[in-house]
């Protein structure tokens, strides 16, 4: 089977056993659920990882990505209408919202995060308005200002302080990078010699947007349908948060003898290709390479680099990260060892090593990452008459 074709099946699925489940009064939500649990933690066993080879990107990538976002927007309209109607009985509405938030999570995020990674307009776009769906639009500008800037360090939000617990990380992560993001947009627009409130601010959309998301939830399906959309945006932003949570958990970048931080590199996210989840999940869990190579496509990662590897696969540590005495036992030795490994190499360096020098292709990339997501916001919130 074409590797496109694996990514397909694993994503697909799931997607078409949710439409299923809120026209038909039959167990599709269901299955979909234990699609995206139970059967992906038993394939996670069986199948190996995508196997890597970064000449062989298919142009079905983008085209899967555009497919997997035009079918969660039109997920939320089918979805708010069956859990408020009369057609499903509790039992499946129940199985239908969750495995709809699991989706959310597992599938739309890390797609969307994709796209806005894309150098075409409408990718791109597309990837904004999927994350403005969910009520959480400003990642669009966090992500990409933000985090691949600051990643292990205090400066970025949604880097995990030491020994930070996942539930004192996460409203601190969510505030501070609504913050951290405008912040950003702000500067952006101040360095162009425009006002913080000039339309071409992208929170406006964002905000906006997600307001806007609201008050179609209530028309499609009143005031249950809008609780329920509440809850699926909930749920979905604690994937979200979780994602970084442990992706990022205890790797921080350590000071160079100069004085300055270390640069980013792979020992600063935790990894965990698996032979179902990375196809599930786009290869979001190749995160060290993603940092590496913000604009290379999710096919092309590499899945074999020696990197720091979570002991099991991101679903399995969402739960773990959720009770945090089990979390800590898991993961705080294993990310001391890697912490202690860096420091142990910036100590036996020669001073002239340790030095900054030239930006690294992973450095450049950061760079040219607030260039395009110039072009980003001038599309999506482009001016009248430009």
């Amino acid at each position: 089977m074409p590797v496109i074709a694996r990514y397909a099946v694993a994503t697909l699925t799931p997607l078409i056993l949710l439409i299923l489940g809120a026209f038909f009064a039959l167990p599709f939500g269901l299955v979909a659920l234990l699609w995206l649990t139970l059967i992906a933690a038993f394939l996670d066993k069986v199948l190996a990882p995508p196997v890597y080879d970064p000449e062989s990107h298919e142009p079905w990538s983008d085209r899967l990505s555009a497919v997997l976002a035009i079918g969660h927007l039109a997920l939320i309209p089918l979805v708010l209408t069956a859990l408020a109607g009369p057609t499903l009985d509790f039992g499946q509405k129940l199985a239908l919202f969750f495995a709809t938030a699991s989706f959310f999570g597992q599938v739309s995020h890390p797609n969307a995060h994709e796209l806005i990674h894309r150098h075409k307009r409408w990718l791109s776009s597309l990837g904004a308005l999927v994350y403005t769906t969910m009520l959480f639009g400003h990642h669009t500008s966090a992500h990409r200002l933000v985090h691949h800037r600051y990643v292990g360090t205090e400066d970025d939000p949604n880097t995990p302080l030491p020994s930070e617990d996942f539930w004192e990380f996460a409203p601190r992560a969510w505030r501070g990078s609504f913050l951290a993001g405008l912040e950003q947009e702000i500067s952006r627009l101040n360095r162009r010699g425009k006002s913080e409130w000039h339309p071409s601010n992208p929170y406006w959309f964002w905000v906006g947007g997600g307001v806007l998301m609201l008050f179609l939830a209530i028309d499609l399906a009143g005031l249950l349908g809008l609780l329920v959309f509440l809850a699926l945006a909930a749920l979905t932003h604690l994937q979200i948060l979780l994602s970084d949570y442990i992706q990022h958990y205890g790797l921080q970048r350590l000071e160079l003898p100069g004085g300055r931080l270390e640069p980013v590199a792979p020992h600063h996210s935790w990894n965990a290709p698996k032979g179902f989840s990375s196809y599930l999940m786009l290869n979001a869990p190749s995160h060290s390479e993603h940092h590496m190579h913000p604009d290379r496509h999710y096919d092309q990662l590499d899945t074999t680099a020696k990197v720091p590897t979570l002991p099991y696969s991101v679903p399995i540590m969402a739960m773990l990260a959720a009770v945090p005495g089990v979390w800590h036992r898991v993961m705080d030795k294993r990310a001391m060892k890697v912490m202690q490994a860096a420091q142990d190499r910036i100590s036996q360096m020669p001073a002239r090593e340790a030095q900054p020098g030239p930006q690294t292709p992973a450095a450049s990339a950061q760079v040219t990452e607030e260039d395009e997501v110039d072009a980003l916001i001038a599309r999506v919130t482009a001016e009248p008459g430009t």
